[in-house]
């Protein structure tokens, strides 16, 4: 019984195949004669180019006629599709890209892996999501991001009316997932997703109308959940990676922080199979250079190199710890010792478990020293949590927090795509943020508790560096949010 069971589901799997196989070779066929959706499919073009930045090794699964991969601006692209006729379109109208065919199911040897893997208008035509999903490990390194885009389902009725009137090309009986339920497909297959969002609120090329809908009031309640499209980014769930037993780099900005240089060099823990600490000396004057030299020839076993930074602000400090330091890991700790260097450890924990690609520090949780962060800056900071995470699309509770941790790799794909935001954060927090929401990064965020100083003062002028970062906020918002 069990064996006839498995004989009809396979049999019902190559009749659903091939019907779509029919299907879409129709599809390709009627569309030399007329192109329907183009404005829909521009914009999928538009925000895909946002995400998969160019130069990258590509591959899309169910490409149809390879028109979305060739925007992306592959290094590589590997385009698959069942259909013979979308693939033969494809390859005569994008000829610098290889396709494929094959059913998405069953894939190939494609090479690889691929630095991100394109899933568009796909997941509701499939017969096992969750198959094709978990089939692309072997396509996948630790940072691969798949992009999907699938139709809301409040669309039904509207496409359908749609087809009928040959504004959207045909399809069959549908897969309607809704977010949660791809969320939950991605965790079976053994990915996770990083974010979700919605987009294409107006899917018809109407001057002024369709851009406005679709870059800016979409990302508003109500509208937003009035979407055609919702687009989700996963990443495949790497464990086991803590054994690589890593080399860290601790980069330390410090401006008239003397007093507590002995005390840094005390508490900061050996961490993984080394541990450096880099001093960045900001034109203290307190003799905080001097203090940093003392105690690094006090102390000749501990690993610590000193720099004198010739730009200002901590932005420009932690840019130059990074680019001189060594580790796979890069660390940053604030000199004024607010945030206990003990705490350092669950930060790598968290990283290099593959539970998190960029850990942020979170002040605002526990109950904090009396004195540690005054109540107009309490108040910013909230504000700006819930700005950040409209914003990047995920949960940011503390953007100021000194202490950030990511891989090398990480930081240098953030580095190498710096010309997007320009040069303009003084703080270093935003450029980092900013960074790892383009590369679709998943941020984790770990609470620590936070203590109030005990030498020096504060290098933060709440009224002015506020102003400056709501401004940084619109200009984020025209940079990430409003593409």
């Amino acid at each position: 019984m069990v064996g006839k069971a498995v004989a009809a589901g396979a049999g019902a799997a190559a009749t659903y195949r091939a019907a779509r196989i029919a299907h879409w070779d129709a599809v390709a066929r009627a569309s030399d004669h007329r192109r329907t959706g183009g404005a829909y499919h521009r914009r999928l073009e538009r925000v895909c180019r946002f995400l998969v930045r160019p130069g990258l090794r590509v591959l899309e699964v169910g490409c149809g006629r390879g028109d979305l991969l060739a925007a992306v601006d592959p290094a590589e692209g590997v385009g698959v599709d069942f259909s013979a006729e979308m693939i033969e379109r494809a390859r005569r109208d994008h000829p610098g890209v290889q396709f494929v065919i094959a059913d998405g199911h069953e894939l190939p040897d494609l090479g690889g892996p691929f630095d991100a893997i394109l899933l568009s208008d796909l997941l509701h035509d499939l017969w096992d999501v969750q198959g094709l999903l978990a089939g692309l490990h072997r396509f996948c390194h630790p940072r691969t991001r798949i992009v999907m885009n699938f139709y809301s389902r409040l669309w039904e009725l509207p496409l359908a009316a749609a087809t009928s009137l040959g504004l959207a090309a045909s399809v069959l009986h549908q897969n309607w997932l809704t977010v949660s339920d791809v969320e939950n497909l991605v965790r079976l297959s053994g990915h996770r997703a990083v974010r979700s969002w919605q987009e294409v609120l107006l899917p018809l090329p109407v001057p002024a109308l369709e851009p406005f809908c679709n870059r800016a009031l979409v990302r508003f309640w109500p509208f937003r959940w009035l979407a055609l499209a919702n687009f989700m980014v996963a990443r495949p769930l790497t464990r086991g990676a803590a054994a690589e037993n890593p080399r860290v780099s601790v980069v330390i900005p410090a401006r008239n922080e003397a007093g507590n240089v002995a005390a840094l060099f005390e508490r900061v823990p050996e961490m993984g199979s080394g541990t450096e600490l880099i001093f960045v000396e900001g034109h203290s004057s307190d003799g905080t250079y001097e203090a940093i030299g003392n105690e690094m020839a006090a102390r000749p076993q501990r690993p610590a190199r000193l720099l004198r930074q010739t730009g200002h602000g901590k932005g420009d400090a932690v840019r130059l710890g990074f680019a001189e330091a060594s580790g796979d890991v890069l660390m940053i700790l604030d000199a004024d010792l607010t945030v206990p260097p003990e705490d350092l450890p669950r930060f790598l924990e968290i990283l290099w478990s593959g539970e998190g690609e960029f850990v942020n520090g979170v002040r605002l949780v526990y109950p904090m020293d009396e004195r540690a962060m005054r109540f107009a800056n309490l108040v910013g900071n909230k504000f700006f949590s819930w700005a950040f995470t409209w914003l990047l699309g995920q949960p940011i509770k503390d953007t100021l927090c000194g202490t950030k941790v990511l891989r090398r790799e990480s930081y240098e794909a953030i580095s190498a795509g710096r010309s997007y935001f320009g040069d303009f954060d003084p703080f270093g927090d935003f450029d980092l943020l900013f960074g790892a929401a383009k590369l679709n990064l998943e941020i984790v965020e770990l609470p620590i508790r936070y203590r109030e100083r005990t030498y020096g003062t504060t290098n933060i002028q709440r009224w002015r560096h506020g102003w400056l970062l709501l401004k940084m906020c619109f200009f984020a918002a025209s940079r990430i949010k409003f593409v």
